[in-house]
């Protein structure tokens, strides 16, 4: 059996070091967010819960939306939870023209950035473009385009421990389509967004 220097056998020290990169964002996870989820609860020692991920993904969503100017009209979209994660999502309902994508995008991207966020990827496409960004407590954001050109946002948790998810607290800036899905495609003009670029 091979050995490390220090005699113990190496296919222990990769089984620890894998187990370690499995839950390396519990720590991470507890401590200050994007925006808007406080200093911390009493549980400051533990690690992050479903419904704490969602309200830390909610911020995030609602940071870059107020990053992005002028302002779109946007609704929820479903929230869903997987064995120890849990997605928030929100709609664009502001027409976004072809020309403008690129725009939405690049501000998106810029904001990311500001905050220390790593760009993972970025889709020039010209009728499906994408940005993909991660936080530093293992978060994935994106904003893509999809059919009829409308936008949306996504922001997945990291391995969380396992609990009930509330529906988003913020209010819509416009109609909340409450119990409607799926959402209409975009409806509301914006002289700059729904305009061709310059």
């Amino acid at each position: 059996m091979r050995r490390t220097a220090a005699g113990v056998p190496a296919a222990l020290v990769l089984a620890f070091v894998l187990a370690l990169s499995g839950c390396g964002d519990e720590g991470t996870m507890s401590g200050g967010g994007s925006s808007g989820s406080g200093s911390g609860s009493g549980s400051g020692r533990g690690r992050m819960d479903m419904q704490e991920a969602a309200e830390r993904s909610d911020a995030m969503l609602d940071a870059v939306l107020k990053a992005v100017d002028p302002d779109l009209q946007w609704a929820h979209g479903p929230t869903t939870t997987r064995a120890c994660g849990v997605t928030r999502r929100r709609a664009v309902m502001t027409v976004v023209s072809a020309d403008r994508r690129q725009t939405f995008l690049d501000r998106a991207e810029a904001f990311w950035r500001k905050s220390d966020y790593r760009i993972k990827a970025v889709n020039k496409d010209e009728v499906f473009p994408a940005v993909y960004a991660v936080t530093e407590a293992g978060f994935g954001v994106s904003v893509s385009f999809r059919g009829k050109g409308q936008a949306f946002l996504e922001a997945d948790s990291p391995c969380v421990k396992k609990s009930k998810v509330a529906p988003p607290a913020a209010e819509p800036n416009g109609p909340a389509y409450e119990g409607v899905y799926p959402l209409p495609r975009p409806n509301v003009r914006s002289d700059f967004w729904s305009g061709s670029g310059s």
